[in-house]
């Protein structure tokens, strides 16, 4: 994008805004991870300890510093996840105890949003100090540490059973649009301003 992401406007609102509010909706109290300047004005800031370490350094740090067991993390570039997706991942990690649990959607693994349990730091932190930083790599390598596979829950099964509702009724799909270039935003805007239109 040119810039950092979290502060690009979307319907108004910077996309921190609109992953904070997700957050809050789950009724969590939310933190930025690996956040730029700046950002201290929305919440809390947990820096990175060794910065341009991409998301997982941020991940780690955040880690290190919770007293909670289970953690859930969203990055800034997913605005139209649902609150209650979130809700619902916290709640299968908890009962299960699964060290990390995604979403699928089309059977494809989604990275985001995910809750990792706190014991995964060390694996994590590992395979950042080894440069190896791509976030799903790591979540699988996390899981496979405890002898577990990655929880995955299918998207499309949750919206079907009403376990998660989108408040604006987006399919499934919407909710992992990603912010990640100035057509990604493009179409973002398009949602944001359809659902608005209709509700």
């Amino acid at each position: 994008m040119g810039t950092d992401k979290s502060l690009i406007s979307l319907g108004g609102s910077p996309l921190v805004a609109h992953a904070l509010e997700i957050l809050r909706g789950a009724g969590l109290s939310a933190s930025l991870a690996g956040a730029g300047a700046g950002l201290e004005e929305f919440a809390e800031v947990v820096a990175d300890e060794e910065p341009e370490r991409g998301p997982l350094g941020g991940i780690c740090a955040a880690l290190a510093r919770m007293s909670e067991q289970f953690a859930v993390f969203l990055p800034v570039d997913m605005p139209f996840a649902p609150s209650s997706l979130i809700l619902y991942l916290i709640d299968r990690a908890v009962v299960t105890g699964a060290p990390v649990t995604v979403s699928s959607l089309n059977g494809g693994v989604q990275t985001f949003p995910v809750v990792l349990e706190r014991g995964t730091l060390p694996v994590l932190k590992r395979l950042l100090d080894a440069g190896r930083g791509g976030c799903l790599t790591a979540f699988e390598a996390a899981a496979a540490q405890g002898g577990q596979r990655l929880a995955v829950i299918p998207a499309e099964i949750l919206a079907q059973c009403g376990q998660v509702v989108d408040p604006g009724g987006l399919p499934a799909a919407f909710w992992y649009l990603n912010v990640n270039t100035p057509e990604g935003l493009g179409r973002a805007g398009a949602v944001y301003d359809w659902l608005h239109r209709v509700s």
